[in-house]
Order: structure tokens, then C-alpha cells, then sequence
């Protein structure tokens, strides 16, 4: 019981973040647009990528979107890791790295609400 409210407020983390990300990025806010921008990716693909952030987000709160959801989070935060690693950016990667960790630990740990 315990570990289910434990994760049940780690999904509540993600989802947040998720949304606040995913907002900043569709909205275009100019520090994502920044960092976007020196990989090459326009303000279309910001946007883009922040619609599929926050649909990722909101995926994770049902049990039978759950998976995807959190493989779409995790997904988007691995291409950044990426683009920092091309970079030789590894304090960038070090900020990415507990969100990338955090998707894989509420898949282990699964839905809260999942029967069984």
C-alpha cells in the first residue's frame, strides 16, 4: 500500500513536469527555443515536440495508456540526453538523467489503479 502512494505521487511528479515541459516547449518560450534551436530544430518542431510531451503526460495518468505514455516521456527526455551527449554537454545530460530514471521507475513499479 505504501509503495503504491509512493508511486502514485512519483507519476503525479512526472505528469507535472510533463505538462509544465511540454507547455514551455508548445508555447515557445525562448529558453526552449535556445536550447532547440543549437540542434537544429525550428520552432515547428519545439512545438511538436511539446504536444507529444504533453499527450505523453497525460497517457501516464490512465493504467491502459500507462506504458506508452511513460515510453513517450522517456522517449523525448533520451532524445535530449542525446542531443547533449553530441554536444559533450554531460552537465546537461546530469539535469536529464532523474526524469529519463524517474519514467523507468514508475514502469517498474507500476499503475497504482492497474487490477491485479
Amino acid at each position: 500500500m505504501v509503495l503504491k502512494i509512493i508511486n502514485a505521487i512519483l507519476i503525479l511528479v512526472a505528469v507535472f513536469m510533463g505538462l509544465k515541459q511540454g507547455y514551455a516547449m508548445f508555447s515557445g518560450k525562448p529558453e526552449m527555443l535556445d536550447m532547440f534551436g543549437k540542434w537544429g530544430i525550428g520552432k515547428t518542431g519545439v512545438m511538436i515536440n511539446g504536444i507529444v510531451t504533453i499527450l505523453a503526460a497525460v497517457l501516464i495518468l490512465f493504467p491502459k495508456t500507462f506504458v506508452w505514455g511513460n515510453f513517450l516521456m522517456a522517449l523525448g527526455i533520451l532524445l535530449i540526453i542525446c542531443f547533449h551527449l553530441l554536444d559533450k554537454d554531460l552537465k546537461g545530460v546530469l539535469i536529464e538523467l532523474p526524469f529519463l530514471l524517474l519514467n523507468l521507475v514508475i514502469i517498474y513499479l507500476q499503475h497504482p489503479l492497474k487490477n491485479g
